[in-house]
């Protein structure tokens, strides 16, 4: 998956208060934003795992498990692939805000986490093999 070095994705949910101030924050930050609608917007796996290692997270770490949703989901000791396919059909369980910029991606808890970008080292390692190094 190719992220342009000069547009900053904004993956989130644009009815969410975070989502709207998230939104507002990146538009000090760049001019050149391509918003991603994560509830009415499908991803593949591929997408996600991207985004993930670029996170430096597991897949199960950006999932709000206190979604009914998620509960509807039953048993969730999935694998990465299983993690990864519940985000491409659940976009809607992201629980924050992700925005991408320059091969860095953060996690927006709050708005101004988006600042944690600026200066922000590459790491491409998989979460999952980050104890094998």
């Amino acid at each position: 998956m190719q992220f342009h070095p000069n547009e900053l994705f904004l993956l989130y949910d644009p009815q969410s208060g975070i989502g709207r101030q998230t939104k507002a924050m990146a538009l000090d930050f760049c001019s050149h934003i391509n918003e991603v609608d994560v509830v009415h917007e499908k991803f593949s796996p591929t997408y996600w795992r991207e985004v993930v290692t670029m996170l430096g997270m597991h897949p199960r770490d950006i999932i709000d498990s206190s979604d009914p949703e998620y509960k509807k989901a039953g048993d969730n000791n999935y694998t990465m692939d299983g993690w990864l396919n519940v985000l491409a059909h659940h976009g809607n369980l992201v629980k924050h805000p992700i925005v991408i910029f320059e091969n860095s991606a953060v996690l927006c808890k709050t708005p101004t986490d988006i600042m944690k970008l600026k200066g922000k080292p590459v790491e491409k390692t998989l979460p999952h093999l980050k104890n094998y190094r």
